[in-house]
């Protein structure tokens, strides 16, 4: 079997660790903190935003990093930075406190996420590209499934403290050995493969053609066709945008999830939704893997946020325990189409050779800007008097990033190449 496949199968693992202790955890921790130690909403959010800053500025040096170094140290040391900064919240006493486990956190969120992730996985494919990185970051469904449920479950059996020391050893314990046995290569080159697997045992063209679509240098492609010059900064630019307002709503939504869901709902019930929205964020990452190499990914992308904005439109409108249930699934089907195809388009758009380059600037942006989407939408939530009108805006920031996508110099960009 070719490695890369098991360099996607170990990302799977660490994405499922990662967004179940940071992303959906932080919707747990938000609940928690603010419920049993009587902390304000805003100051608990914005704890959490500073996890997410944290997070963003890492991700220009661990791209580098893993291109310097490899993978494994980079990703070893991002899993017992997050357990470590999880273990210590629940010792926080002070709301000051949270700040600097959250910031410990964010170290490892910055280590974990999609641009880790998605520089672990590139080197190893072309004609798959789409599909590897959507599998990959596939765990971070079942972070959602698992991981938010049962943290609720170890807090309320053992405690804050013990439960969260609990679950940052199970975390560790589940995410270290995949990336020691299998991250210490660099690419197919490495172990005598050829990037997508048996090409050369086969007899097959190099992998590492040139492919119709992929706009990456300059040169011949098959056929002797030039290959099209690369685009300039408006495509980047959109991406840049797009996406930045879309995951500052989206993980404010996700933080506060549980907080919305029990102010209607009960507790149990609240964490069985989020559970409920992991697997619609599973299916719609499977149906994204199978479909993503032929679909035109800048229309698919911003038909997801659409589909986003109304269900937060539904919810501001129609706040009963029904509509926050559906527009829930909704939204959770939307959820991995979103974290998944911002790196997609760009490498699609820009090749295999500045993929790097490219998404490590367009990824900045994007992680400082969605990194305030916890404390905008608390800020929000304290300042209109609920989570309602709050996403009600929400609702609105979406709408606007689907057309900032697609809309490009007074044209949609609806084919499959964009």
């Amino acid at each position: 079997m070719f490695h890369g496949w098991y360099v996607v199968a170990t990302c799977f693992v660490i994405a499922s660790v990662s967004w179940g202790l940071a992303l959906y955890g932080s919707s747990v921790y938000l609940q928690v903190l603010s419920s049993t130690r009587g902390w304000p909403l805003s100051d608990v959010s914005a704890a959490v935003s500073a996890m997410y800053l944290v997070g963003a500025s890492l991700q220009r040096p661990v791209a580098r990093l893993i291109g310097e170094h490899g993978a494994r140290p980079v990703l070893a040391g991002g899993v017992l930075a997050l357990s470590t900064g999880v273990a210590l919240l629940g010792q926080a006493r002070a709301a000051w406190q949270l700040f600097p486990c959250f910031a410990l956190i964010g170290v490892g969120w910055g280590a974990l996420s999609t641009t880790a992730l998605s520089a672990t996985v590139a080197p190893w494919f072309e004609r798959h590209q789409g599909r590897s990185i959507t599998l990959a970051i596939m765990g971070a469904s079942a972070g959602a499934i698992l991981v938010a449920p049962l943290l609720l479950a170890l807090i309320g059996a053992l405690g804050t403290a013990r439960g969260l020391a609990v679950a940052a050893v199970a975390g560790a314990a589940f995410a270290l050995p995949p990336i020691a046995l299998v991250l210490g290569y660099r690419g197919p080159e490495a172990i005598g493969q050829r990037v997508d697997g048996a090409a050369a045992a086969q007899g097959a063209p190099d992998a590492t053609a040139a492919l119709p679509g992929d706009r990456g240098g300059t040169g011949a492609l098959a056929g002797g066709a030039r290959r099209p010059p690369a685009p300039g900064r408006w495509p980047l630019l959109t991406v840049a945008l797009a996406f930045s307002a879309a995951l500052l709503v989206q993980i404010g939504f996700l933080t506060h999830h549980v907080s919305l869901a029990a102010s209607i709902l009960s507790i149990p019930s609240a964490a069985m939704l989020v559970g409920a929205t992991g697997i619609a964020a599973l299916a719609g990452r499977l149906v994204l893997a199978k479909w993503v190499d032929r679909w035109p990914v800048r229309a698919v992308a911003a038909a997801t946020m659409a589909l986003q904005a109304a269900a937060l439109l539904a919810i501001g409108l129609w706040p009963t325990g029904p509509v926050v249930v559906a527009a829930s699934i909704a939204y959770g089907y939307a959820v991995g189409h979103v974290t998944t195809l911002a790196p997609v388009i760009v490498r699609r758009e820009f090749g295999r050779e500045a993929f790097a380059v490219r998404y490590g600037a367009a990824a900045t942006a994007i992680q400082f800007v969605s990194a305030a989407g916890p404390w905008a939408l608390g800020a929000l939530h304290d300042a209109l008097g609920g989570y309602p009108p709050a996403l009600l805006a929400a609702s609105g920031v979406l709408a606007g990033s689907a057309l900032v996508l697609v809309v490009r110099r007074g044209r949609f960009a609806f084919t499959k190449t964009e």
